[in-house]
């Protein structure tokens, strides 16, 4: 699948819209906690700036109702940090859509969030018609929300004269691929987090295509009691205890390995400072629960993930949170850090585990995307993506 990068267009004297994903976490007093995603933006940014374009900056934040803007949802608050990290005015644009503005050269124009607009969601016509009037560029510099079909993500980009791929979504685009289209092995996959369900396609992908699946949290807590084990009060998805046992059964027949933990971490109160035990997985009481791989695991899954030649981690392996219970997330994110592979990790609470170790420059590929990340390598096309590819083969 081919498509423009935005450095292969001479953008002087062109009005560039730039489809960012600005979706930062923001406090309860509307601080920025994070803002890394403002950060990832800026190169495509600086370099529209300095190509003498006209260049205006769009994306959601949160979750609000088409054609009403609660504050709280305002990019307001992006707004005085881009300023603050480009040292350039930034413009925030209320009514972008039908309200007429007028683009400087050296200045960056905010749109307000793309997703208060009516229509945007349901990818609407006329208002993609209206969004396409404002610019002679588009540019989809938003791989976390490449997996959705909308206004701005999807039909922007095939009604623009010109769209294009920013250097963020070109990005994760060549490092996905080189993971998943052409990988080293042993290829080693690591899939934590804490439901079967929100994950079931991308375990069925990646049986697949790795050597080695290694799962960890509620999800291995399914596969163990599939395998007939004492789980206790843990984390459980009772209706999927059957595809669990099909999955294995793949693995058994040809498919990667599926490698569960041979013991955990228990406790009856998963709180720092509660009184928890190393357990054998066969020697769990009904009063306690899973919060983590035990030492053994945690040593048996370091191994495959040091000899690994390519490496995909999405979701920790317990409670990572609590400290008394990120052991084995630890030691799973140092491993992969420092192998000698090509590592790929994606999804929030990877990342957030990731930084928390200390090892985030040590990853080779962070992808920014989670649902956009899962979907790409359950092998679904992801719209953001045909529609800069189908817009290139038709110019």
């Amino acid at each position: 699948m081919s498509f423009q990068n935005i450095s292969d267009l001479n953008l002087q004297g062109k009005r560039v819209f730039i489809r960012a994903d600005l979706n930062i976490p923001v406090d309860k007093d509307g601080n920025i906690t994070d803002d890394t995603r403002i950060k990832a933006a800026l190169p495509t940014i600086f370099h529209a700036l300095q190509q003498e374009a006209f260049v205006m900056v769009t994306s959601h934040l949160g979750r609000p109702n088409e054609g009403s803007l609660n504050k709280k949802f305002s990019l307001e608050v992006v707004q005085q940090r881009m300023s603050e990290l480009t040292n350039k005015p930034v413009y925030l644009v209320k009514n972008w859509v039908n309200d007429h503005f007028e683009l400087r050269k050296d200045e960056i124009f905010l749109l307000e969030n793309c997703r208060c607009n009516v229509g945007e969601k349901n990818n609407d016509k006329s208002l993609v018609k209206k969004m396409a009037n404002l610019c002679d560029v588009y540019v989809n510099d938003a791989f976390g929300t490449a997996h959705r079909a909308e206004a701005t993500t999807y039909g922007l980009a095939i009604q623009a004269k010109e769209s294009c791929a920013g250097f963020l979504m070109a990005a994760e685009l060549n490092g996905l691929k080189k993971i998943y289209e052409n990988p080293k092995s042993p290829f080693v996959a690591i899939v934590g987090g804490s439901k079967i369900s929100t994950k079931l396609e991308l375990l069925v992908s990646l049986l697949k295509k790795v050597d080695f699946l290694i799962v960890g949290g509620g999800i291995a807590n399914t596969f163990l009691k599939a395998k007939g084990f004492e789980i206790g009060k843990s984390i459980v998805e009772n209706d999927l205890i059957e595809v669990a046992v099909n999955l294995i059964n793949v693995s058994s027949n040809g498919g990667g390995k599926i490698c569960i933990p041979s013991d955990v971490v228990v406790t009856e109160n998963p709180v720092n400072g509660s009184c928890s035990r190393q357990a054998s997985i066969n020697d769990i009481y009904k009063n306690e629960m899973i919060v983590d791989i035990g030492l053994k695991t945690s040593i048996m899954f370091e191994d495959l993930i040091t000899e690994a030649k390519t490496i995909i981690w999405n979701g920790p392996v317990g409670l990572f949170e609590i400290d008394d219970f990120s052991h084995g997330t630890k030691c799973l994110a140092k491993a992969v850090a420092f192998s000698s592979g090509y590592s790929a990790i994606g999804g929030g609470d990877t990342v957030s585990a990731a930084s928390k170790f200390g090892v985030l420059n040590n990853i080779d590929y962070i992808s920014t995307g989670g649902g956009a990340f899962l979907e790409y390598l359950q092998g679904i096309d992801l719209p953001a993506v045909t529609s800069l590819s189908n817009k290139r083969e038709k110019s």
